[in-house]
């Protein structure tokens, strides 16, 4: 029987070993996910994730949706792709100031979920053209109670409008 050629053991070992640094990763990113957001009782904390934001998960309409939590942002914004595949009705165009200048957006309306059992329904958010992900501004947050230290924002939903 003929063995296999040298190029291709070293060929199979090198795919197995980057496979498994693969899963190994993969893994690794699950179980840090998994971690970020605690649910206990009243109390949501979010740990900040290696982008240097929190990230609180929730849904906009029923879509799931990945919250970047923005404290500087007055209202709550998503991508006008997101909610024009959400077919979120339009109230009209507004301009809005953010970091990158100004900008013009559409005023639309949806229900909000966040985990941890945080609602707000018919809620009036700005869809943003070039806006990577849905920002949770201002207008829902200042219904919590909640304070951010040591990397970790914590919010008490004891007596919070929901």
């Amino acid at each position: 029987m003929n063995e296999l050629p040298g190029w291709v053991k070293h060929s199979t070992v090198w795919l197995l070993l980057a496979v498994g640094l693969f899963m190994g990763v993969q893994a690794w990113m699950a179980r840090e996910a998994a971690t970020r957001f605690v649910v206990d009782g009243a109390v949501v904390e979010i740990r900040r994730a290696a982008d240097g934001h929190y990230h609180w998960p929730g849904r906009i309409s029923g879509r799931s949706v990945d919250f970047l939590v923005d404290t500087g942002a007055s209202g709550t914004a998503i991508p006008e792709a997101l909610a024009s595949d959400l077919g979120l009705p339009a109230l009209g165009r507004v301009r809005s100031q953010t970091a990158g200048g100004v900008v013009t957006g559409t005023v639309v309306v949806g229900d909000l979920e966040l985990q941890g059992g945080v609602k707000a329904e018919r809620l009036r958010m700005v869809a943003m053209p070039g806006l990577a992900a849905p920002l949770l501004g201002m207008d829902v947050l200042s219904r919590l109670r909640w304070q951010q230290g040591d990397g970790t924002l914590r919010i008490d939903l004891h007596g919070a409008a929901r």
